[in-house]
This record gives C-alpha cells, structure tokens and sequence, in this order.
C-alpha cells in the first residue's frame, strides 16, 4: 500500500484507554494546527468503536480551540442515546486538558426507503487531469517555504481539480469548483473505514471556495482561514478507493467568516455524501 495512505489507516486506529474513551496521535501535514479533517476522521471512528451493526448517516462538528500536533488527543464518547433504529453519540476532543473540538453524530440500522437525488454535474472525468500536487516550478519560486513544503507534499489522496488554482495570479471566478479525488491505492472493504475517511477527505478544498470571487492570494501569508463548523451527510454506501466528485459551492461569506457546501457523487453520477462548512476569513491589510 501507498505507506502516506497506510500512515493515514494507522492514524485513524485509536488507542482505547478506557470504556469510552480513546487517544489519537496527529501529523503535521503543514497547516498551522491539526489538519481539521484528522480529527474529523478520528471523532467518528472513536464514536463507530461503540456501536455494532449501525452507520452513520450525519455528523455535525464544532472546532473550537487550535489542535496541538505535537501532543495526543484523547476522544470521550458519550453513548447519549441507543434507540430501536437509531443511536446517538457525542465526542468531546481533550487536549492539554480542554476540549477542542465537539461532535454529535446519529447511526442507523440498514433500511429502505423512498429514494431521489439531485442530478450530478455534467463536467470531465479524472482522467488526463493534473493532479494537486502538480505545481509547476515557476509557482513554486514565488512562495514561501512553509507554502511550498504544502504544495509539494505526498498526500493520501490523488486530488484532480477540473480548473487548477493559480495562486501567483487570483482572479475572481464564480464561488464554484469541481475536484476528483480518490484514495491511492486499494482499501479494506470496511464501510466504517471508508465514511471515517470521507470525513478526513471532506475538510480538502472545502472552505477555499468561498474565496473564489474575491481574488485572494494564498502565497504571501495575508489570509488567515479557520474551520468553525463542519457538517457531514451521508446518503448511500461509497469508496474512497474509487473516484468521487465533490462538486463545491459558496452562498456566502460575510462578518469574516464564509459557508462553502459539496455534494459526492461516484463516477455513475450516484448522490453518497453532502457537507457544509463555515469558516474564519481574514485577509490582513499587506
């Protein structure tokens, strides 16, 4: 297996310390805190440790303090409610004795129902697109090092935009985008994995959209962006070995904060998941 993919199942294997609570190490994969959808990843699977037989079909979070990559987070799950169909878990992320992160998250047992869709985006395949972390030299020259060691770095995730960001020269686009992505190489056949995973994945390319209309560079430190919240749906069974579609959107940004959404689809144009962020964004005056 892809050992940065294989660094990243690992890291999703938490350590149980007692009933109900659970530790997890991070990595530094550049970002000035813990990667948001780390512990996104990590939250759901401490909470699917208590449960047998049911999947999760939301997750709403809080981020509340910066993550420290250099210490563990120690996840307590609170089994609030288990029902004749659903069950209800709360996570609450410890580090250095506060929380800094919270989670509900509601599970079902398999049922069917009646079932519809939005039609999915009528846009080019994965195939032939250049990859993300396919910077050309010249942008690369005109970064600072700590950009360029994030550009530049191995990620679990092959990530294939339709329309690649120029961060030399912004222009102001309409507040939508479309990226393939797709794990690099074959994974279990656990559906636990895979949703945990998908909520790892779904912190990418997410809040960036509600920048698009307003022509920010990201190369000379002026913007400092933050996840608030961060929400999760899932609709139907996935991989995340296989090519998904997130088509992104903004419907806002106001009071320095900005909401961006996405909506999954597999390459046979199959809803599987929506999520929706808020975010801090602050462009400081150069």
């Amino acid at each position: 297996m892809d050992p940065v993919l294989a660094d990243l199942l690992q890291l999703l294997e938490l350590e149980r310390i007692e009933e109900n609570i659970y530790r997890g190490e991070s990595r530094d994969i550049g970002t000035p805190q813990v990667f948001g959808g780390q512990v996104l990843g990590q939250a759901l699977q401490a909470a699917t440790h208590t449960l047998d037989g049911r999947i999760c079909h939301s997750l709403h979070a809080y981020f509340l303090r910066r993550g420290d990559v250099n210490a563990p987070i120690v996840y307590e799950v609170d089994r609030a409610r288990d029902g004749g169909s659903f069950s209800s878990r709360r996570v609450v992320a410890i580090q250095h004795g506060k929380p800094i992160f919270n989670m509900a998250a509601s599970f079902q047992s398999p049922e069917t129902g009646i079932e519809h869709q939005q039609d999915m985006p009528d846009v080019a395949g994965p195939e032939g697109l250049a990859d993300r972390s396919e910077v050309g030299e010249a942008m690369l020259a005109q970064v600072h090092e700590k950009m360029r060691a994030y550009l530049t770095r191995q990620r679990p995730f092959m990530v294939r935009p339709l329309h690649p960001p120029d961060y030399t020269n912004p222009q102001q686009l309409r507040p939508v985008k479309y990226v393939w992505i797709k794990a690099k190489d074959r994974l279990p056949d656990d559906p636990d994995l895979h949703q945990a995973l998908m909520a790892y994945v779904s912190d990418y390319e997410l809040l960036g959209t509600a920048t698009l209309p307003h022509a920010i560079s990201f190369i000379d430190g002026s913007v400092q962006m933050a996840s608030l919240d961060h929400a999760v749906w899932f609709h139907n069974d996935f991989r995340v070995d296989e090519w998904l579609l997130f088509a992104f959107d903004s419907p806002s940004a106001s009071g320095g904060r900005g909401l961006a959404r996405c909506t999954v689809f597999t390459q046979s144009g199959q809803l599987v998941a929506s999520t929706a962020q808020e975010g801090l964004i602050r462009v400081r005056s150069k």
